[in-house]
């Protein structure tokens, strides 16, 4: 079955503080409008998500939530995993080969490198880190997401800068 993964990176964070905790970071004002911009992309070239799920840390959850609002999705259905804070590429592909059989498109919101990674390793291609908000999309024909974990698929596109 063919399959969409959307991958995001958390839009633009403040720097820290001194002694703030890197999970408390929150998003600029330009990063705000960065991820409403994303999830405009979004709906306007997948149409809807059947799920996502982000990182609780501030900035990727905040991220989540004002994708989600472009997107029409319900962000009370938003799964924050605690594992995919500043979570490698292997933990990313755990998550996703839990997800629930009837999904066909997934939003993931994450932290680099992890996610950027997780892009080169799905698609066997060499891609730039991914910038703020930046989404990069993979089709991928999988029977179960289980199978995710030794399958390839394909970089279809990139939000607004070049992948």
């Amino acid at each position: 079955m063919q399959r969409k993964i959307l991958i995001c990176r958390h839009a633009e964070s403040e720097d820290p503080y001194p002694l703030q905790p890197d999970f408390e970071r929150e998003l600029t004002s330009m990063g705000a409008q960065q991820a409403r911009d994303t999830g405009v992309w979004l709906r306007e070239n997948y149409g809807k998500v059947d799920k996502i799920i982000a990182s609780p840390a501030k900035r990727a959850s905040y991220t989540a939530r004002l994708i989600a609002s472009k997107l029409y999705f319900d962000e009370e259905q938003i799964a924050y995993q605690p594992d995919l804070y500043n979570a490698k590429e292997q933990q990313l592909l755990q998550s996703l080969s839990e997800i629930n059989l009837n999904t066909k498109t997934v939003l993931l919101v994450g932290h680099n490198p992890g996610v950027t990674r997780l892009v080169r390793q799905l698609t066997d291609k060499m891609i730039g880190y991914l910038d703020t908000a930046q989404v990069a999309a993979i089709e991928i024909e999988l029977e179960t997401w289980e199978d995710i974990l030794f399958t390839t698929g394909t970089l279809s596109t990139a939000t607004n800068h070049p992948v």
